[in-house]
């Protein structure tokens, strides 16, 4: 059942010429995203790298009871790769406000201000729940995983000319600050169970993982190796890749790696 997932560059007024190894951008293209294509066995969820030379906007996402017809919510997740020294991550506010002064400060700008700005590090990783405002510094190469959803509410974006979505995003936004149960360190060698829901489950394991991580993870999920190469059932899964397994019993990794599956 195993197999490489299609991967999907994708441009980004706020990407990179230079990729780090092992991606290597196309000549002249500025690629902020990395995608690879989710397989049928797990098709709610989606896999992405990010990488940032600029602020991404400031935005919000719907939940699922909050989504328009046909869609997907999106609840999302970040696991930081590398970081420059001053990267940091917009999550949530510094103090509480209502929709009125959200709106106001998305028009002027100020959202920006009144954004809690979270330094970021390699290692670092921050669940993002439906309903909360955040934007992604410059200086920073992340694995997103997420709810398999188009659905992004744009707030502000630093003057780009792109459309902005205040009516729908006030709707879903929540003015209040992030907890900080949401964010932890994640030790250099260990197995960690990540996210357990409600949308997905993800772990960083290093090695082969352990028992208790492999009685959560039942049934098919991807492989993302992070350092060093993934093994699933005999086939080499390298870093910069992610794979469909059909099970966790048949993985192991020489390095680190994330491993997901939907709920």
């Amino acid at each position: 059942m195993s197999h490489l997932l299609p991967t999907r560059m994708v441009e980004r007024p706020w990407g990179r010429t230079s990729l780090p190894a092992p991606f290597v951008a196309p000549a002249g293209e500025t690629i902020g995203e990395v995608w690879f294509e989710p397989p049928a066995a797990l098709d709610a969820l989606l896999v992405k790298y990010i990488f940032t030379s600029e602020a991404l906007s400031v935005q919000v996402h719907p939940g699922d009871a909050q989504a328009p017809a046909g869609k997907r919510g999106k609840e999302e997740c970040w696991y930081v790769i590398a970081a420059e020294p001053d990267a940091r991550l917009g999550i949530g506010f510094r103090k509480n406000l209502d929709a009125r002064a959200m709106r106001v400060a998305a028009l002027d700008g100020s959202i920006e201000q009144l954004l809690e700005w979270h330094p970021a590090r390699a290692g670092d990783f921050f669940y993002i729940p439906a309903g909360t405002v955040h934007a992604i510094g410059p200086g920073l190469s992340l694995v997103e995983v997420q709810q398999n959803s188009d659905v992004t509410y744009r707030l502000y974006d630093y003057g780009r000319p792109r459309e902005l979505h205040l009516d729908a995003g006030m709707a879903v936004a929540r003015g209040e600050p992030y907890p900080a149960t949401l964010h932890r360190h994640v030790p250099d060698h260990s197995d960690v169970l990540l996210v357990d829901g409600p949308h997905f489950r993800l772990a960083r394991i290093s090695g082969a993982p352990d028992s208790q991580l492999k009685a959560r993870f039942v049934g098919p999920l991807l492989v993302i190796p992070l350092t060093g190469e993934a093994e699933i059932d005999g086939r080499l899964v390298r870093a910069g890749e992610c794979a469909l397994a059909g099970t966790l019993d048949g993985v192991t990794c020489t390095g680190t790696a994330l491993v997901a599956q939907s709920c």
